[in-house]
């Protein structure tokens, strides 16, 4: 039964992971390397539960106890004690590879290890461990308190006794789960970036206005935002990730990532997060 919960980064979905299992009455140890980014963290995850609290979502007395179950540090020996460690890192397989064999290092047995990865392969970051059939992809929405949806993902090794236990920790949380299998960008990301690097691509070829794409896909297919504003959103330098993993996956020209999207990453003006991306936020 899970009971204690490790999140390893504590940016912007790993504090919104914080936050959901905290909420839930989940003991939640929530790690990154820097101190600055835990109280950043915690900030955001405070106001987040303020807001909540104006809708009259929660309580006061839930505030106080979902800030009460977490533990913050920047000590990574102590998610060792946990039932499940959820990865929420930047989307580098790289980075994510050698977090995981450290996490199978320090992580008690029989304690799961999921990642939070939108597109990079479960499979792959099993291989790092000695435990692959107890590693999964759980894969939460932006922003996290919020969105109901989250994926699921099985490596090749994943066992059915992970997976059902993951299946239910979701809805324990109040998420509606749906399995994907392991292929580059499973369910969302499989289908989102692309429309959003198409979109990129009729702006760069001068079909429209960056304003008059984002128009016609809010107004014309009923979306809640249009591509170049869910792009700032999301993070031009994780679009650009997962779209390189795509096209790196399939090896199908279909995904090549626009030469524009790539400039902007370069040029470090990579959405709301900077201040500028394809909008300006800083006025």
């Amino acid at each position: 039964m899970i009971k204690n919960v490790g999140i390893v980064g504590a940016g912007q979905m790993g504090n919104g992971i914080t936050h959901v299992f905290a909420l839930n009455g989940y003991s939640v140890v929530m790690y990154d390397v820097a101190a600055s980014q835990l109280e950043r963290a915690f900030d955001t995850i405070k106001n987040n539960l303020g807001r909540q609290l104006k809708k009259g979502v929660i309580t006061q007395e839930d505030i106080d106890k979902t800030l009460s179950n977490i533990k913050p540090t920047t000590n990574l020996e102590d998610v060792g004690g946990v039932d499940i460690c959820i990865e929420a890192a930047p989307e580098n397989e790289e980075i994510k590879m050698e977090l995981f064999k450290k996490l199978d290092e320090i992580v008690k047995e029989g304690s799961i290890l999921a990642s939070n990865t939108s597109s990079i392969s479960i499979t792959k970051l099993s291989a790092q461990t000695k435990r692959p059939d107890k590693v999964i992809g759980m894969h939460f929405m932006n922003p996290v308190p919020v969105m109901k949806f989250v994926e699921v993902i099985r490596g090749l090794a994943t066992s059915e006794e992970t997976y059902k236990t993951v299946i239910e920790l979701a809805k324990a949380v109040g998420k509606d789960p749906a399995l994907a299998k392991d292929y580059p960008g499973f369910i969302v990301n499989r289908v989102l970036i692309p429309m959003i690097n198409e979109a990129i691509y009729a702006y760069y070829e001068g079909i429209a206005s960056i304003e008059d794409i984002d128009k016609g896909m809010k107004l014309g297919t009923n979306q809640p935002m249009g591509p170049f504003v869910l792009a700032d959103f999301i993070g031009l330098d994780t679009v650009l990730a997962i779209q390189n993993v795509l096209y790196d996956g399939f090896k199908d020209s279909k995904y090549r990532p626009c030469p524009l999207l790539v400039k902007m990453v370069e040029s470090g003006n990579l959405g709301r997060k900077t201040g500028k991306g394809f909008y300006d936020y800083t006025k």
